[in-house]
């Protein structure tokens, strides 16, 4: 009898199986119907029956599900589970499952709305269904604050909202669709598995060069899903390696340990007691940043907030040992759609006493022209002995001049504030990002 009941159990457990695999097989052919540009990223899973996860989860190569509960949603409403497994294969195309800790509550739902609002933004038949009150409000909130939204972005903002513990409970509620336990839980899994990483963001980039050439229709349907993947996608640059960029060659007091032999020195020393062959050369080449323009932009559209953090992280860099010639010949100045100001910075100290006393002036429209304009006449008057570059930092919107300059030009967007925009063909587009310091290209 005992041996029955065992065979009826594993019969059972067999057919549940079967059963559920079949249910994210319609689910992800009817996905890739409406997304083929999504091919490979669904196609990309194994699938696990697991009667511990609620209703399924992912941790980047397997699909875990419950069956008799996303069986139970697939009567109910197959949107559902369409929905459900988009919802993982995002998580992994943004590689959710490795950047945070899925026991930090809050890392866990900023993911999900992510997720969920890009989802949201989809008019695919397939995964469309009408948003709760609490859904628009949470992201017509989310929008009023930052413009680009991603994980890392949301969780930052839900840690400003202070929210209760029912505010919470009822977010979380809301955006749930899959079970993270088989995410990392610490930064000693944080890298377990290279290949595995390498070959989501190798789907993400494809996915991107898919959309960019399919249809416009599309790339609409897809709402803001490139645009997100553009903003993971981009090169990332370190911020001191690019202010390089706009360093000349000086000359300075010191041994140049690069030229010195010190076979030729220590011999002379052993052979003559204190008299070197050869003595050390008593100047040396650098790269320093010697003349150089900063433009703030200073336009209502432009965060006063963001421009703070964005001239604090440039004098981090700039006030370096190593970064300034003795003297520099440093203009900051401020722009909306005229040059308010212009403050010439001659040294570390000069600069720290104008970031302590920053106050900013304009507030009008953008028009980028003018202090290309004044730079030009500066030029004329010979306040520059070789200047080398400006960078511009700004949230983009304004007129861009139509010639291109003498020197080098960057246009710098905070990346917590940014949204695609096309500068001339001349100039440098870098996107700065606040956690790490680092441009993204």
């Amino acid at each position: 009898m005992q041996k029955w009941k065992e065979y009826d159990e594993k019969e059972a457990s067999i057919r549940l199986d079967a059963l559920g695999k079949q249910i994210l097989f319609a689910a992800r052919d009817e996905l890739y119907l409406g997304m083929r540009f999504l091919d490979v990223a669904l196609c990309s899973f194994v699938y696990l029956m697991d009667t511990s996860i609620s209703p399924f989860g992912t941790d980047g190569r397997i699909i875990y599900f419950h069956p008799q509960q996303i069986g139970g949603m697939y009567r109910t409403n197959r949107v559902e589970v369409n929905r459900g497994y988009l919802h993982m294969v995002m998580h992994c195309i943004f590689r959710h499952f490795i950047k945070g800790n899925q026991q930090d509550l809050y890392w866990s739902l900023s993911c999900d709305i992510a997720v969920e609002r890009i989802i949201d933004g989809f008019f695919h038949r397939v995964v469309r269904r009408p948003k709760s009150l609490l859904r628009r409000e949470t992201y017509r909130k989310l929008e009023c604050a930052k413009k680009v939204l991603n994980a890392e972005r949301i969780y930052e903002l839900l840690k400003e909202w202070n929210l209760t513990k029912n505010e919470f409970d009822k977010l979380y509620q809301e955006f749930y669709v899959d079970d993270h336990k088989y995410w990392v839980t610490d930064d000693s899994q944080r890298n377990p598995d290279l290949d595995l990483q390498q070959k989501w963001k190798d789907i993400e980039e494809q996915i991107e060069t898919d959309l960019e050439t399919f249809s416009k229709e599309a790339v609409e349907q897809s709402g803001e899903l490139l645009g997100q993947i553009k903003v993971e996608n981009r090169q990332k640059y370190d911020y001191k390696k690019f202010l390089r960029k706009f360093a000349v060659m000086r000359e300075e007091i010191g041994v140049d340990v690069d030229t010195f032999d010190y076979s030729f020195y220590s011999y002379g020393l052993r052979l003559y007691g204190n008299m070197p062959l050869i003595e050390p050369q008593e100047t040396k080449e650098v790269r320093k940043i010697d003349d150089f323009v900063v433009v703030i932009d200073t336009s209502m559209s432009c965060s006063e907030e963001l421009t703070k953090k964005f001239l604090e992280q440039t004098y981090s860099v700039l006030s370096e040992e190593n970064s300034f010639v003795k003297k520099v010949n440093v203009h900051i100045l401020q722009c909306d759609e005229n040059v308010h100001s212009d403050v010439k910075i001659t040294s570390k100290e000069a600069l720290k006493t104008y970031m302590e006393n920053l106050e900013l002036y304009g507030r009008g429209g953008t028009d980028f022209r003018p202090a290309f304009a004044y730079v030009d006449e500066l030029l004329e008057r010979g306040e520059f002995q070789q200047l080398k570059g400006m960078i511009y930092f700004t949230d983009g919107y304004g007129i861009y001049p139509k010639n291109m300059p003498q020197y080098k030009t960057a246009f710098v967007f905070m990346q917590e504030d940014y949204q695609d925009r096309e500068v001339p063909p001349w100039a440098i587009k870098l996107i700065l990002c606040e956690e790490d310091w680092k441009l993204e290209r």
